[in-house]
């Protein structure tokens, strides 16, 4: 299990992502370009120092990450898909969240193998990344028996 960040914004939230993937031993894949320098302090004060372990894969573009990686992308979006409680996970998932401003364009969403989203009261447009992230890494490890002994 992975989880691939595209583009991403917003320093705090990565940091926040590296952690919970850090404790949970998950990768993490950034795609650049990032709205923030990288070692932003705003990404050190939310991964702690635990953003400093985490095994993080930068890649320059879309294009590089799809080079490296072959397996199934699941992305997460607002914008139609499957609900979470009706996906079905496997171990070699790449968990793919956009970026906060923007999401993914199209030719991502092409790309995912599954699309998924996070069911919510009527009325409410999205959650943060960093919470959507958990939410949905956490039915993944569940379903693959996944969870840290």
């Amino acid at each position: 299990m992975r989880i691939a960040l595209y583009q991403p914004d917003i320093a705090g939230n990565v940091g926040t992502i590296l952690r919970t993937a850090t404790c949970l031993g998950v990768q993490v894949d950034i795609i650049e370009p990032c709205g923030f320098p990288f070692s932003d302090r705003g990404l050190k004060r939310a991964g702690m120092d635990y953003a400093a372990t985490a095994d993080v894969t930068r890649h320059a573009d879309w294009a590089a990450f799809r080079e490296s990686r072959t397996a199934r992308l699941i992305l997460l979006t607002v914008s139609g898909g499957t609900p979470l409680p009706d996906a079905r996970f496997a171990t070699d998932d790449i968990l793919l969240m956009g970026s906060e401003s923007a999401g993914v364009p199209e030719h991502v969403h092409d790309a995912a193998g599954l699309r998924v989203r996070i069911p919510m009261r009527q009325g409410f447009r999205s959650l943060n990344v960093a919470i959507a992230t958990g939410i949905a890494l956490g039915e993944a490890i569940r379903q693959t028996g996944g969870w840290p002994e």
